[in-house]
């Protein structure tokens, strides 16, 4: 993926109230700093606009947003410009690097929307839902914690159904056509999905709990 560099990014970023420049300092007391709210977190955040949305609409819960492109990551502190939302914060990281940054049980749940597909097998490694990132996941998840996944991607879609069953989540809520289901009522679009909808493509879903140890 190729992103233009934007100037004065990664300064912004830097002095943003809401930006956390040194995540590694709260490792393994993120709880305690967020006052014991449970903390959700999403992977590659892209703009913002869900987890933006998500954190108005439950301020019982803290929201992390990661996003590793930093001329991505200036999108989501323009939405916020002229205001803050106190239980939100975000983290100018790759997303491969989790467990420096969060010790074991400290997430509620995660969420994966619409990332990149990795389409070529060889590739495939470097996709968010393979077994790699699996195991991560179960680390720092609490023991009900959950994984949420959308994408417009079928073989995405499938592949990640397939890695969880391999690694013993538990598989629920699976939907290939999410906004002509049940679920389309309460669900919060990101920038990509009102894109992908607009064009007439299904949007797939599923959650995952994380197995047990």
């Amino acid at each position: 993926m190729r992103v233009r560099k934007i100037p004065g990014a990664i300064d912004k970023i830097q002095q943003h109230p809401q930006v956390i420049t040194q995540p590694e300092k709260y490792w393994g007391c993120w709880k305690q700093h967020f006052e014991n709210k449970p903390i959700h977190l999403e992977i590659g955040m892209g703009r913002g606009q869900f987890l933006i949305e998500m954190a108005r609409q439950n301020p019982h819960i803290h929201y992390i947003g990661i996003e590793k492109y930093d001329s991505i990551l200036i999108g989501a502190l323009d939405k916020l410009e002229g205001y803050t939302i106190p239980n939100l914060s975000l983290l100018n990281v790759n997303g491969e690097h989790i467990l420096e940054i969060f010790h074991k049980s400290e997430i509620q749940q995660i969420y994966l929307n619409f990332s990149d597909p990795w389409p070529k097998q060889r590739h495939q490694k470097r996709r968010l839902t393979h077994r790699n990132f699996l195991e991560k996941y179960a680390f720092v998840l609490e023991a009900e914690g959950n994984v949420h996944v959308k994408t417009d991607n079928e073989a995405f879609f499938l592949f990640s159904l397939e890695e969880f069953e391999h690694c013993d989540w538990t598989l629920k809520n699976i939907n290939y056509d999410l906004h002509n289901s049940s679920f389309a009522s309460t669900n919060v679009m990101t920038e990509y999905e009102q894109r992908f909808l607009n064009q007439g493509k299904p949007i797939y879903r599923l959650e995952a709990k994380r197995p047990s140890f």
